[in-house]
């Protein structure tokens, strides 16, 4: 049975992606297509690799943390390490995220502050004007 083969075109509609991405990936050394002249002929485990590319970077890994765990998997050989580098990984990213989220809710919290400080500054003076009698009367 001959194993399943894609274009760059394929893979660009399958993961709704432009073939410049893949073509930069290919330039990171994530991919490497065989090629038949100018044509890239993709694997299965090129469709693969793509597709933890693409995972990753959806969980904010970066594209060298990507390539070493993607290089780590060996289907012949325990594949611990990889994994247990990835949960480090997913760690790491769920520690920076949390970081950032209180960080901005500290930020949103203190502008809800000034805005309710800045309004009661605004209503009172507008109070103070309108206890003062009129000059133009």
């Amino acid at each position: 049975m001959p194993t399943r083969r894609y274009s760059i075109s394929d893979l660009a509609s399958d993961f709704d992606i432009t073939t410049r991405t893949i073509r930069f990936y290919e330039e990171k050394g994530l991919l490497n297509p065989e090629r038949k002249g100018q044509t890239r002929i993709y694997s299965a485990a090129d469709r693969i690799k793509l597709k933890l590319i693409l995972r990753g970077k959806r969980l904010g890994l970066s594209l060298e943390d990507s390539k070493d765990i993607i290089e780590m998997y060996h289907p012949e050989h325990d594949n611990s390490p990889q994994l247990i580098k990835l949960i480090d990984k997913i760690r790491e990213r769920r520690r920076l995220i949390k970081e950032q989220l209180r960080q901005q809710l500290q930020d949103l919290n203190d502008m809800i502050s000034e805005l309710d400080q800045a309004e009661e500054r605004c209503v009172e003076a507008l109070n103070d004007m309108q206890k003062k009698p009129s000059k133009t009367a």
